[in-house]
């Protein structure tokens, strides 16, 4: 592979070819069950065949699609089970896989961005060990003696993922048509803004470096440190443990409750110590060190919140539990998640909320994949009656990406099927919960 591929056209064209794929994998099936085949037979085959090649394209395409996927594969907890076992394996493995660079590809990297003499500052294993959506990481060696990860961009990384995002910005606008409430510019630009600051490198090590600080001799989370970066290579300190999706699969729940409560309070506690919110929480970014941590990489993608998680998030969840609706109709008004000329009927905003606020009536709950398929009925089944309400509401910019990380958070909390605390941790954590 010489490098991601660029072109909208056929990048479009290989997105497309998914569906396109799975209708004559449906066709041929029709025939296959006139023949006397079984109905489930052919329709597992379907699947099965239809998820490879959605891996297949998704890995190979990297950039914005690679994003999708990755989103795709932290959700999949709230998709009901006949429908996303099939393709489980795959979205999984688009946490932590996809086709690698060439050796001489990211040499070359190395020598553009390090200088030609950049043995003397980094020594890499060939093989990567991991790969994201836009760059690859490899084991290495620092001149210091430090074990390192070197975290190596994609060439054409910029491009592609651009190009994705803006083609997906442009699907989106359709959405406006049957989405009364939406106003869907401002989650597009903010979606094209982050992508910018993910691609550069040195804005990651900053981020990184910040929380390295923020969480420095932490007793619960181990944050690695920038040992040398450039625009296109960030070279880290390396964190051992197991990754997340491995605790998801292997663990012993009382170890998961643990990792899923260190998560959670990670995602509440950055932005008040270190004015950030990690962004990407999906679990190829998070491992279990040796010491019981929860080990934190990839810094590439954040909100930037240097005053914190605004209070009024915490307000308006109390407002919810509280039953108050029309208190929590004003709130949203204000805040712009109501829009100026929608009308809503407060009731229906409060239960089309509850759900996902009912885990905080408890002092500990258990997040599993038949909660959040429950508590997501109202967003997922058109046939709802909280599903209208839900067309109304707006996700206004500057919450779109602390939106996005809690409800991707939800979803990696049902797939280790913790049990935690959550309400104690966000009356310690979360600004404004305490206050009523």
């Amino acid at each position: 592979m010489s490098q991601i591929p660029r072109r909208a056209a056929g990048r479009a064209a290989r997105l497309a070819a998914v569906p396109i794929g799975h209708a004559g994998r449906s066709a041929r099936g029709v025939g296959r069950r006139l023949t006397g085949t079984p109905a489930d037979v052919v329709t597992e085959e379907i699947q099965r065949r239809t998820a490879e090649q959605l891996f297949t394209v998704l890995g190979s395409l990297k950039g914005g699609a690679m994003k999708v996927g990755q989103a795709l594969s932290v959700l999949e907890a709230a998709m009901p089970e006949e429908m996303v076992e099939p393709y489980r394996e795959m979205l999984v493995r688009l946490q932590d896989a996809a086709p690698p660079m060439s050796t001489e590809q990211v040499h070359e990297v190395l020598r553009r961005d390090l200088g030609p003499r950049w043995r003397e500052q980094v020594d890499i294993e060939d093989a990567p060990v991991a790969a994201a959506s836009i760059g690859q990481v490899h084991r290495g060696v620092a001149a210091d003696g430090r074990e390192v990860a070197v975290k190596v961009q994609y060439p054409g990384a910029d491009t592609a993922l651009r190009s994705d995002l803006q083609q997906i910005a442009r699907l989106a606008r359709v959405a406006t048509t049957w989405m009364p409430g939406v106003d869907i510019k401002p989650v597009t630009e903010e979606l094209l803004a982050a992508a910018d600051e993910e691609l550069d490198y040195a804005l990651e090590a900053a981020n990184q470096r910040a929380f390295a600080e923020a969480f420095r001799d932490d007793p619960h989370v181990a944050v690695p440190d920038v040992v040398l970066h450039t625009r296109h290579v960030i070279v880290g300190e390396w964190l051992a443990g197991a990754p997340l999706s491995q605790v998801i699969r292997e663990a012993d729940q009382d170890v998961r409750d643990r990792v899923g409560q260190l998560y959670f309070e990670f995602l509440l506690d950055g932005p008040g110590r270190a004015g950030l919110l990690h962004a990407d929480p999906h679990p190829g970014n998070f491992r279990l060190t040796p010491d019981g941590r929860l080990g934190v990489i990839d810094y590439g993608a954040v909100a930037r919140l240097p005053h914190g998680i605004p209070p009024v998030v915490g307000r308006l969840v109390r407002r919810a539990l509280a039953d108050d609706a029309q208190g929590v109709v004003d709130g949203l008004r204000a805040e712009g998640f109501i829009l100026p000329g929608i009308e809503v009927d407060a009731d229906e905003v409060l239960a089309y909320l509850l759900p996902f606020v009912e885990p905080l009536r408890e002092p500990e709950h258990t997040f599993t994949r038949e909660w959040l398929r429950a508590a997501a009925r109202g967003v997922t089944d058109l046939r709802a009656p909280e599903f209208a309400t839900g067309l109304r509401m707006n996700m206004p910019r500057e919450y779109a990406m602390i939106h996005r990380v809690f409800v991707g958070s939800t979803g990696v909390l049902c797939q280790l099927g913790a049990t935690i605390p959550a309400r104690g941790s966000m009356e310690r954590l979360l600004p404004g919960f305490a206050e009523g």
